[in-house]
């Protein structure tokens, strides 16, 4: 499981001219589910980044979670991250979940995040989807478990 994870000062996704999914302060979450991934995975991942201090402090160091800032996430499907472009011109997805896989540990992750207690929103998964964010710092960083 692979995430981009980006703090953000508002973050909004878009589909078919609608906007589905909309924060304020928080994270927007790219996720890719790759096979082999369980909910041990997810359940990682969802942990970490709700605790993962990358939040200013009244200092100005990254010294708070999401959860302490009481920022929110907006945790889109991004199923290219499971690509592979080593070889040739085309990136192979030998490796992502297939899709019912995907969807299943997507909503899964999502699950997780709410019940840390956080506010979730989300895109459509296998929809085609702009994503809008205000990337604050900038701050982001690649997890994967």
């Amino acid at each position: 499981m692979k995430a981009v994870i980006q703090r953000v000062t508002s973050s909004s996704v878009v589909v078919d001219n609608r906007t589905v999914g909309t924060i304020g302060r928080g994270i927007t979450v790219l996720l890719g589910v790759e096979r082999g991934d369980d909910e041990s995975k997810a359940d990682w991942l969802a942990r970490k980044i709700c605790d993962l201090r990358i939040f200013s402090d009244e200092a100005g160091k990254m010294n708070r979670s999401v959860t302490e800032a009481g920022g929110e996430l907006l945790v889109v499907s991004q199923f290219t991250l499971a690509g592979n472009c080593a070889k040739g011109k085309r990136p192979s997805f030998d490796t992502a979940a297939p899709p019912d896989e995907g969807k299943r540990l997507y909503d899964y992750f999502v699950d997780a995040v709410r019940k840390l207690g956080l506010p979730v929103q989300t895109g459509i998964f296998q929809a085609d989807m702009q994503v809008h964010l205000v990337n604050d710092g900038p701050v982001t960083f690649i997890l994967e478990r």
